[in-house]
């Protein structure tokens, strides 16, 4: 097994920029956990299942294939062969996202097939507990923070993007739902691992973030 970094931390902290970044500049494979809850979020409104039905979610979880793939230096999420990296970031598959992500048969088998995607590869995993549930023993664990405003303003940018408005009052009051069903949940809940090293990104630029991950990363492993 190659070496595993972990990233964990709560919506909008920049960890998935910021794992993405860290992969491409020690070439490790990169991995989004949370793109993957959000195709099965996704899929879930597509085919209209009530957001309570934990059984049917699971099984339905468990008959999708989801891939990752750079494409043009851009990394793309594919659900059953569909590029659905824009439709995974709507303000609806958000408002839904937690939830579902939320149910522990739904957790059991995104870990499944994310411990399956680690081979011989030097990997960056990204999530909410991949330090503390998926790899605990992780070569290296970071949990990446910043102030709840700071955050909805990143948000705000990621849903222009996409061309949907929303305010940064909704944004706020959206994250502080997300943080707490993420930090709530009975399966694996959002939390620092103990041996987990804290990086606030409040004040950081997005460059200072990336460096202070990458020299910790190279330091501890000469």
């Amino acid at each position: 097994m190659g070496m595993i970094v972990a990233i964990d931390g709560p919506a909008g902290s920049g960890k998935s920029s910021t794992a993405k970044e860290v992969a491409r500049k020690l070439n490790f494979t990169y991995v989004d956990t949370g793109a993957m809850y959000r195709a099965v979020t996704l899929a879930t409104l597509r085919k209209n299942i009530d957001i309570e039905n934990d059984k049917l979610i699971t099984r339905l979880a468990r008959k999708l294939d989801i891939r990752f793939r750079w494409i043009d230096n851009v990394h793309h999420t594919f659900l059953d062969n569909e590029d659905v990296s824009d439709a995974i970031r709507t303000s609806a598959v958000a408002a839904m996202v937690s939830p579902v992500s939320a149910i522990p048969g739904v957790r059991i088998v995104m870990a499944e097939q994310q411990r399956a995607m680690v081979k011989n590869d030097n990997i960056v995993m990204e999530g909410r507990d991949i330090g503390t549930n998926v790899f605990p023993d992780a070569d290296f664990k970071f949990y990446i923070d910043a102030d709840i405003h700071v955050r909805a303003k990143r948000r705000i940018n990621d849903y222009r993007k996409i061309g949907q408005s929303l305010t940064i009052e909704e944004i706020v009051i959206e994250l502080k739902k997300r943080d707490k069903i993420d930090s709530s949940r009975s399966h694996s809940p959002l939390q620092k691992a103990e041996d987990a090293i804290t990086i606030n990104t409040s004040n950081l630029s997005f460059q200072e973030q990336v460096d202070q991950i990458v020299s910790i990363i190279r330091e501890k492993s000469d």
